[in-house]
């Protein structure tokens, strides 16, 4: 009987230059922890190690890698220039103004409101402040009046308190536009992707309805007096700067989530896009035109600006066509990029290819189980392993838990 081959993606995971002798200034969890079975895989098995950042894996020169772009490039086999790379292009080159998505729901914008919808920071993993920054200026050129920003904070990605500084320069380029912004949110509300509703619930409110703490601070200001109360970017509550406790978005009105990831983006647009959306009550359903800078899911029914690259010949396609069955399993957190992101985008499982998804613990952040469910994906995968010849597997808690920033 062959033995089936494995590829354990850990998560996160990664080598610092600085060794044994930096761990304790830079925080560096992975060797500052008990690890005698990765120590007895480094001692006993050949190794090396794969950049992945920068243009070695399709970004920015600089960038810093994530989940998504490096199992996209694994499960591809090759560089893959991503959507921060193609974005930035179009941007540099004037094709915004050329674009018909864009020009269609600028010219529907005239008659209505604008709504800008994303992440505001310059992390790159899921957005870039200056693809905002690009959108408002461009819509502006189209002539349209009434825009709303409804900001995003990050603090995953980038510094806990960096939000305001980034919020300070985008309203420094878009200054002259009259574009205003609304709503500040931290992300684990507004780009919960583990069903959590109630949090999405919240972002929904404040964007749609208006409701939060109502601020006459601009919103710099407004968020360093969160921080000052012990707040941080990913975790803020909303804050509303135009139109309180009112229908801010209104049908007819253009809603574009400018996130060119796709993950955390679908929870929220399917609370814009579905008439029998249930998971919680949106109090109304606000018919808009919605629009998003990628595509988010194959099923949705709204226009994207770029489209995703058609990729040949990836691990999976040949694994499938050669006969072979193989297994993706991930718990919830990471289960997206074992299945879409390694198949290069595609939703859709080859011929002989099973998914299996295990519950991430329901708990508020991760540092208070920092196993996750290690532990159980690892169990399902003894279970089924004599079924495959390929399994696929991912150990979320490294990265999950790193986010956290809780060394101890």
């Amino acid at each position: 009987m062959s033995k089936p081959v494995i590829l354990i993606i850990r998560d996160g995971w990664g080598i610092n230059p600085d060794g044994k002798e930096g761990a304790e200034a830079d925080g560096n969890a992975t060797l500052l922890a008990r690890t005698p079975f990765h120590d007895d895989l480094y001692q006993t098995y050949p190794m090396s190690r794969l950049s992945a950042s920068g243009m070695d894996v399709g970004l920015p020169e600089g960038q810093m890698g994530n989940s998504e772009v490096g199992h996209l490039n694994l499960g591809a086999g090759r560089i893959v220039y991503q959507d921060l790379t193609r974005i930035n292009k179009a941007i540099a080159e004037g094709e915004l103004d050329q674009n018909p998505v864009l020009a269609d729901a600028f010219s529907q914008a005239t008659q209505s409101r604008l709504h800008f919808l994303g992440l505001v920071s310059d992390g790159g993993v899921h957005s870039h402040q200056d693809h905002l920054i690009a959108l408002v200026q461009a819509a502006a050129r189209a002539e349209v009046k009434d825009i709303l920003v409804h900001a995003i904070t990050d603090g995953r990605d980038t510094s806990p308190t960096g939000g305001a500084g980034y919020l300070e320069a985008v309203q420094k380029g878009i200054h002259d536009t009259g574009a205003k912004i609304a709503t500040v949110i931290g992300r684990y509300f507004a780009m919960d992707r583990d069903k959590r509703w109630d949090r999405t619930k919240l972002a929904w409110d404040a964007i749609v309805w208006g409701r939060g703490e109502v601020s006459q601070s601009d919103p710099e200001t407004a968020v360093r007096k969160r921080y000052d109360a012990g707040e941080t970017d990913e975790f803020l509550k909303p804050l509303i700067f135009d139109l309180p406790d009112q229908p801010r978005v209104r049908d007819g009105d253009v809603v574009f989530f400018f996130n060119f990831r796709a993950d955390r983006a679908r929870q929220l647009s399917r609370a814009f896009l579905f008439p029998d959306f249930s998971d919680f009550d949106r109090g109304a359903f606000v018919q808009v035109q919605y629009v998003t800078l990628t595509v988010y899911d194959e099923t949705y029914q709204c226009p994207a600006v770029f489209h995703p690259q058609l990729l040949d010949d990836i691990l999976g396609k040949v694994v499938s066509d050669a006969g072979k069955r193989q297994l993706r399993i991930a718990e919830t957190e990471k289960y997206p990029h074992v299945t879409y992101f390694f198949n290069g985008g595609v939703e859709t499982p080859f011929e002989g290819e099973d998914r299996v998804i295990i519950p991430s613990p329901k708990i508020a952040t991760y540092d208070l189980k920092p196993e996750m469910s290690a532990k159980e994906v690892t169990a399902e995968v003894v279970k089924r392993l004599k079924d495959y010849d390929l399994v696929i597997l991912n150990f979320a808690n490294p990265d999950m838990v790193g986010h956290t920033g809780v060394v101890d």
